[in-house]
């Protein structure tokens, strides 16, 4: 396969006077890499320069903040206020123009949404009037662990803004694009989206002023405009300059709509922007809209506004929102937008666009849209990535290749095996991969059947390790003697976590299944439980399936399971984290009647706050019943009986019941092997239960560690010899 399979998205592109060598972007997202001082150093330096190795045509850098510390929306974010931000951001621009990438910066000023300038600095929050009172919390999707943490933070307080604080808004931007043209940057994109200062004057939603910043779209867009004139005349005719504005406001009344966005980018290309970024933004009180707008889940949720906006400017437009490049080069083809940015894709893999380049595809590590980059932002921390653990972290550089390759043991077939593997092989090492079943997988298998895009990293794991070498031995069990026999003396243990059935009255009855029961059910494994369980045109069922090899394939699982499930209608899930909300959106979408019955005070515990708010939001639209802080939970023959958390006696129907919850580590394979004299890395669910994130961040940090000793060892007989 050759880059012609996307010869739009892989040719060249302009900003005014700037030429980029393909159509792909990084957008801009604020990460939380740069220093606490705002200033530049060297994990945001690399954060960036990976992605100019990985081929991108451009990178925005962003919320870059104009008036820093006011206007901050996250811990670690980038400023560019004073002078004194100069030479950081120069060193970076550096870095990233030596591996053939464009870069400019995104100049930011939060506005509305700068909580976190107001919470760690004392700062107002400034705005064009005073925002209307929220009608709803989104906090109330917070785990109360997580919400502890919120405790005692104090009320930000609003500054509506007066003819002298725009003055001095308009003056930052100036001297931000000023200072990044000094830096080095190839051009700025002037935030004018999501809810921040300058979008909460152009939107009625939160501009009710009367003076000359109020009223009709063309007093209202006044400050946006004066900003982009004030930073053209600083940085000249050819620097490229543009601004990122909102198709959409979704789920607010009296708000920025597609027909305004439209009258606003003309009035863009009119004041002189050489390109318009094209994102939305939402009612920020609902939950499940923080994922329907800039950062969607549906794919390519924006291209249709994209679009629409690009029919009516004759400027490049740049879009974004979880599109695919296949998607992206069609819509290049037909002239519906120009530049796509990615983001979410590019954190899961870097270097996406130069694999497309050179026709491999296929290597492109899968982004799976469990929102643990965002959701990290969200809670304060810096931005982390589920199936890239270097993300973050790249100034900590890889391990070096081995000086003398050693037979090494992963056992465990998981996503934490596979990823371990694949790393040590990376290394020239010879690695040998030994699953227990006949399939590699582990529970990311029955993941995948509950949430697609986990089978695209199943299937970029499984295809990782072979291509890479790795010996792999399924349907054999790991011991000392055997490991002995292989010559092998270092092993890393990936093998999972147990779950037992806790002990719930009435556990033991013949309809009810626990996670493992339902994930050998649904892949065709039989087992001396599900015999019992099951009937017996059920256990053909499996068996011809598991013959055929249909239960194989997931996706064809996942279809037939829409015709025929060996499962009652109505259904009762006891455990409300991740593995029950997800199998329970699974059921409700085979028309199962499902109630999801939890004694913690708030479901979701595994699932990122973004991912998190939309699920169960979607769950309660559909009828599932979600039922947290119960206690005296009891399985009788046809139902489940509860006290809710008001104390008052409930009962729901359940012709079977499902129990997700009782996962725990186990350690014992590796203190078994410690005891044999063997040297053991143990990670993932083996040691708690970590899912997605924690096998493939214990995996390469298992990996660095057993380099770092090796290497130890190395040093040593160099000495001694």
């Amino acid at each position: 396969m050759s880059s012609n399979q996307f010869p739009y998205l892989l040719s060249e592109g302009r900003i005014g006077a700037m030429t980029l060598r393909n159509r792909i972007a990084v957008t801009a997202m604020g990460v939380s890499l740069s220093e606490a001082d705002g200033t530049v150093g060297e994990r945001l330096i690399a954060y960036h320069e990976e992605q100019a190795k990985g081929g991108a045509g451009l990178i925005i850098s962003g919320v870059t903040g104009v008036g820093w510390p006011t206007g901050g929306v996250s811990i670690n974010q980038t400023a560019i206020s004073d002078d004194r931000f100069v030479p950081g951001l120069t060193e970076l621009t550096r870095r990233v123009h030596a591996h053939g990438a464009k870069i400019a910066a995104q100049l930011h000023h939060g506005g509305l949404v700068a909580a976190y300038s107001a919470f760690a600095h004392g700062e107002q929050l400034w705005a064009p009037a005073y925002p209307p009172a929220p009608k709803a919390n989104f906090t109330d999707y917070f785990l109360m662990e997580e919400r502890a943490g919120m405790q005692g933070l104090p009320v930000p307080q609003v500054k509506v803004l007066e003819k002298a604080d725009i003055d001095l808004v308009v003056r930052q931007f100036a001297d931000g694009a000023r200072r990044a043209k000094q830096a080095g940057f190839d051009g700025v994109e002037i935030h004018g989206g999501h809810g921040y200062l300058l979008s909460s004057f152009v939107s009625p939603y939160t501009n009710n002023r009367t003076d000359e910043y109020g009223g009709g779209l063309e007093n209202r867009a006044r400050l946006a405009l004066d900003v982009l004139r004030a930073v053209r005349a600083e940085v000249g005719p050819d620097f490229p300059v543009w601004m990122k504005i909102d198709s959409r406001e979704i789920g607010k009344q009296n708000a920025i709509t597609i027909e305004l966005a439209q009258q606003f980018a003309q009035m863009v290309e009119e004041a002189g922007a050489d390109a318009i970024t094209v994102t939305a933004y939402h009612n920020t009180d609902l939950g499940k809209l923080h994922s329907e707008s800039h950062t969607p889940h549906i794919e390519g949720w924006n291209l249709d506004a994209v679009a629409r906006i690009k029919s009516v400017v004759s400027i490049p437009v740049i879009g974004s929102g979880r599109i695919e490049p296949e998607v992206a080069d069609k819509a290049i083809g037909k002239n519906e937008l120009d530049i796509v940015a990615m983001g979410r894709k590019l954190l899961a893999d870097p270097h996406l666009p130069a694999k497309l380049t050179r026709g491999a595809p296929d290597e492109v590590r899968p982004c799976i849209y469990c929102y643990t980059c965002i959701s990290a932002i969200y809670m304060g921390d810096m931005v982390r990535c589920a199936v890239n653990p270097q993300l973050g972290r790249e100034y900590q550089g890889e391990p070096a290749p081995a000086k003398s390759a050693r037979h090494i043991a992963v056992v465990g077939g998981g996503p934490g095996g596979m990823e371990a593997a694949r790393r040590l092989a990376a290394l020239g090492h010879k690695v040998t991969l030994i699953e227990k079943s006949d399939r590699l997988g582990g529970t990311l298998r029955f993941a995948s059947l509950a949430y697609e895009p986990n089978e695209r990293l199943l299937n970029w794991l499984r295809r990782q390790v072979t291509e890479a070498g790795v010996e792999i031995r399924l349907s054999t069990v790991a011991s000392p003697e055997l490991l002995r026999g292989m010559g092998v003396d270092t092993v890393l243990v990936a093998t999972g976590a147990v779950r037992d059935m806790p002990p719930l009255p009435g556990n033991d009855l013949d309809h009810v299944y626990s996670g493992d029961d339902m994930r050998n059910l649904m892949l065709g494994e039989t087992t001396s439980e599900l015999k019992r369980k099951t009937s017996l045109f059920s256990r053909m069922a499996t068996k011809i399936g598991a013959a055929t090899g249909a239960t194989a394939n997931l996706s064809l699982v996942r279809k037939a399971t829409h015709a025929w499930m060996p499962l009652a209608d109505d259904i009762a899930i006891v455990g409300g984290e991740l593995v029950g909300l997800e199998l329970a959106e699974f059921l409700m979408e085979r028309g199962r009647k499902v109630h999801v019955i939890d004694e913690a005070p708030r479901m979701g515990k595994g699932l990122m706050l973004v991912r998190r708010m939309r699920i169960l939001a979607e769950l309660a639209e559909h009828g599932v019943g979600l039922h947290s802080g119960v206690s005296e939970i009891a399985i009788r023959k046809d139902s489940v009986t509860f006290t809710d958390a008001e104390g008052h006696a409930q009962s729901v129907r359940a012709g079977n019941v499902i129990v997700a919850r009782g996962a725990h580590g186990d350690t014992s394979l590796a203190e078994a092997l410690e005891t044999a004299g063997m040297k053991v890395h143990v990670f993932g669910d083996a040691t708690g239960v970590t899912y997605i994130e924690g096998a493939m961040r214990g995996a390469a940090d298992a990996v660095a560690q057993l380099s770092s000793g090796l290497r130890l060892e190395e040093h040593r007989e160099m000495q001694h010899g």
